[in-house]
């Protein structure tokens, strides 16, 4: 028995339909006299989760991040659990599988993964479909090919999801939570391997747009007259003249007016020092692929990307265009016979334009779209040979239909043929431009002649007036004499860049070389495929707008970032927010494909990519948001926590920060951290304050460890004043904590220790050499080991305090040390604590 498994539904009907009858329905699969036919929907089996491969990832912690799994797991999706089982047991029976995925990586991959997931050894035949007529599956269907054939394109497929998942399942964790250290609690940081530099392009272009400053500049247009007729031309101020500025535009209007003056006067004769006439062609423009289908959509009927490609979708499961979600703008040789038949039913589509293109056709003619060489597993988005009723349809797809048809009708209709004339006029040694194009042969523009002009997005590209006249210029020739006639002075600003549309952005993606950091990269980048893939852009343009990093604004849906865009741009290194990376990676993609590359290659590459990123989010920098910003780090937030003795607040930023408050009445208690600062400054060990505190209360010298001094009056509590603390109570909170004073005192009590040691016995060799303790914290913890833990340390609320003997008297330490370095002076053979 041979076994067709389709992408789905649809296609294995649209298959079934095709094979010798009878037909009969079964549950999840047709059968017919050449086989049985079953689908899948999609990618069935799903990639697992992170606490799939170990539960402690269920819960978001950046000191388990990268997570690498070492062996990919699938999962059937619960949605597809009784499909699979189907395809499973069919699978089973049959002695002969053809593989009937869609004709790209992914549709390759999401049938080979099955197959692959059962350990199937049965043979596998692959039916490359690129239209659901009855005239392309039965063609396809006499000329399966080999599966093995496509191992490469399944190796890139698999490549691709398994990057997206390291990059997205870690980056997203590790740059979430560094958004909730600097108190953003709510926010969820999506960080993809396409979608995060797709998102920086429309950042960085508001950006530009918000500190673009406009300066005006100023043109002259003369007009001259020859004796054949008179035509405009534009005056070209000399780079080494004053007032212009670094674009050659002339920015001082008094230098205009003066040269407008100048052109005025007597004599008014000047020469043509140039003419050059030039015989042009242009080719017939290149059927569709999808990108460049969603761009023109875009541009003339305003149609979002995903608009687009649902429906040329419904068109293909019509069978009325070819396979939608082609990268490919040619055509293989062997349709061109289908020409006739074609453009036939074009004509009784129901379209007065197309019928009347008809006449024009010559189906003999061969563009440059036939090319076998650029063909792989799919090709240019064209009509079928099934004719279709553009009555019947709806708005969009009748305007999708008749762009596929005209560009599949422009490939019979000849080159389009015009001179290019050029004019150079020298007048009171000054020079003018014009330029100008005389049609010879319309050929396929005739067909584009009513198309809408270029749309406002294009005619803001550029802040330089054109020479270029839209009529024809007089004939002439070099050293003819002319007459200076008038001149305008034409006051101009320049403009800022436009805004991404849906449509603009995805052609961004397309043309990614264009936004690239490093110029060398952009000069290889020119050739490569874009960032994404004609399937996923448009949904990576939308899921960004759904995740309201975009919104869409005024008449024409212009793309502007959120501040959570601004704030996930900024907080990611340049790695992930230019394309450079990415766009050189869906290169390596393609060729993996073609065969050069291996997955693991690719994805060891990826492997080292996530390990910097994460660890350069520890030190990501994120605008600092909530009532209790953190005073003594200021990059993170308090957050309340529950201890062994209670609630206590703590900094965001731990382990890095270890700020510490109290609990009062569900906040944290400032106040009591400011008078515990202040007894601090009399009663704790010089370890916890700093040595400009000790300089300002000691009337500059800063004290060494001594007996305790009786305690002084205690401060007045902020309640009893009425006001908060102030900016220096703050400064003071926060050098209380001061790391480098930590440091330097822990260090003088190591050297305390360590002399006060007996001198030990010299060594004969290295099994002789004393093990000495890291720390007098360790030699304390070992010395009290069977001490009663009964003093919880009240900084880091973790470790214990313990009795250490310096020089310079006793004092007691936390066995936390060195990640807790809090010390207290020794009352009596108790620590002497600040409450």
């Amino acid at each position: 028995m041979r076994l067709y498994i389709a992408e789905k539904p649809s296609m294995g009907r649209e298959i079934a339909k095709c094979l010798k009858g009878p037909v009969r329905r079964g549950d999840g699969y047709l059968e017919t006299g050449e086989g049985v036919v079953t689908w899948l929907f999609g990618h069935i089996l799903r990639q697992a989760e992170p606490d799939e491969y170990d539960p402690k990832y269920k819960r978001w912690r950046a000191e388990d991040l990268p997570i690498i799994p070492q062996q990919w797991k699938l999962f059937v999706d619960k949605s597809c659990e009784k499909q699979f089982a189907i395809v499973k047991g069919l699978i089973e029976r049959c002695d002969e599988i053809v593989h009937g995925g869609d004709p790209d990586r992914e549709g390759q991959l999401l049938v080979d993964e099955v197959l692959d997931y059962l350990g199937n050894k049965k043979p596998v035949k692959r039916i490359l479909l690129n239209a659901l007529d009855e005239a392309s599956i039965k063609k396809a269907n006499a000329n399966l090919r080999e599966n093995s054939e496509f191992f490469n394109l399944k190796q890139s497929a698999l490549a691709r999801a398994r990057a997206d998942w390291l990059i997205g399942m870690n980056l997203s964790r590790a740059y979430t939570l560094a958004a909730r250290r600097a108190g953003h609690d709510k926010l969820v940081l999506p960080v993809g391997r396409v979608k995060t530099p797709t998102l920086s392009l429309v950042v960085r272009r508001e950006r530009e747009i918000e500190n673009f400053k406009p300066v005006d500049y100023y043109t002259i247009k003369a007009e001259f007259s020859h004796e054949n007729g008179r035509f405009a031309a534009q005056w070209k101020p000399k780079d080494t003249m004053a007032g212009l500025d670094s674009e050659n535009r002339l920015i001082d209007k008094s230098i205009a007016e003066a040269k407008l003056a100048e052109f005025q006067q007597e004599p008014r004769e000047g020469v043509i020092s140039a003419y050059q006439k030039t015989k042009k062609q242009e080719p017939q423009p290149l059927p569709f692929s999808l990108s460049s289908l969603q761009v023109l959509a875009g541009k003339m009927f305003g149609y979002a990307p995903q608009v687009v490609l649902d429906t040329a979708q419904k068109l293909y499961e019509k069978k009325l265009t070819t396979y939608p979600r082609s990268d490919c703008e040619y055509l293989p040789t062997n349709q061109f016979g289908d020409a006739t038949k074609i453009i036939t039913n074009l004509a009784q589509a129901g379209d007065e334009r197309l019928a009347g293109w008809t006449n024009g056709v010559d189906t003999k003619c061969k563009s440059r779209a036939w090319n076998d060489k650029k063909i792989s597993a799919h090709h240019a988005i064209i009509p079928t040979m099934v004719k279709a009723n553009m009555q019947t349809m709806t708005t969009e797809e009748r305007n999708l239909y008749f762009l596929i048809a005209r560009g599949y009708m422009a490939q019979f209709y000849p080159v389009h043929l015009y001179d290019q004339t050029k004019v150079e006029v020298t007048y009171k040694d000054e020079l003018f431009t014009a330029s100008g194009r005389t049609e010879r042969d319309l050929g396929w523009k005739i067909m584009y002649q009513a198309a809408k002009k270029k749309s406002a997005d294009e005619d803001n590209d550029s802040d330089n007036e054109s020479d270029e006249s839209d009529g024809t210029l007089p004939v002439m020739k070099k050293k003819d004499n002319v007459t200076y006639e008038k001149g305008d002075i034409t006051q101009r600003a320049t403009k800022p860049p436009v805004r991404f549309t849906e449509s603009t952005l995805l052609a961004g993606m397309k043309e990614i070389h264009k936004y690239v950091k490093n110029p060398e990269a952009k000069k290889q980048l020119k050739d490569v495929y874009g960032i994404g893939t004609e399937a996923t852009r448009a949904t990576i343009i939308e899921d960004l707008v759904k995740r309201k990093f975009m919104q869409k604004q005024g008449k024409k849906k212009y793309l502007v970032p959120t501040p959570a865009a601004y704030l996930l741009v900024d907080a990611l290194p340049d790695e992930m927010t230019y394309p450079d990376s990415t766009a050189i990676w869906e290169d390596k993609l393609h060729s993996m494909s073609e065969g050069d590359g291996t997955l693991e290659e690719f994805l060891q590459g990826q492997i080292e990519f996530t390990k910097k990123l994460c660890g350069k989010a520890g030190n990501a920098q994120m605008e600092v948001t909530g009532e209790n910003v953190c005073p003594r780090c200021h990059s993170g937030v308090l957050t309340q926590r529950k201890g062994k003795n209670g609630l206590f607040w703590g900094c965001s930023n731990y382990p890095k920060c270890r700020m510490t408050c109290n609990d009062k009445d569900g906040k944290p208690d400032f106040e009591d951290a400011k008078a515990r600062m202040a007894r601090s400054f009399r009663n704790t060990a010089p370890a916890a304050i700093s040595a400009s505190q000790l300089a300002r209360q000691s009337g500059g010298a800063v004290r060494t460890r001594t007996a305790p001094t009786p305690r002084p009056a205690p401060t007045m509590a902020y309640a009893q004043t009425g006001a908060g603390p102030s900016a220096q109570d703050m400064a003071d909170l926060n050098s209380l904590f001061a790391a480098a004073d930590y440091e330097a005192q822990m260090a003088a009590d190591m050297a305390s220790y360590e002399a006060s040691r007996p001198a030990s016995r010299q060594w004969q060799n290295w099994g002789d050499k004393p093990k000495y303790s890291a720390s007098p914290m360790e030699k304390a913890a070992k010395e009290s080991k069977a001490a009663d833990d009964k003093y919880l340390c009240p900084k880091c609320r973790e470790g214990h305090l313990r009795l250490i003997r310096g020089k310079n008297g006793a004092f007691w330490g936390c066995t936390n040390y060195p990640r807790c370095t809090a010390t207290f002076d020794d009352n009596k053979g108790m620590p002497l604590l600040d409450s």
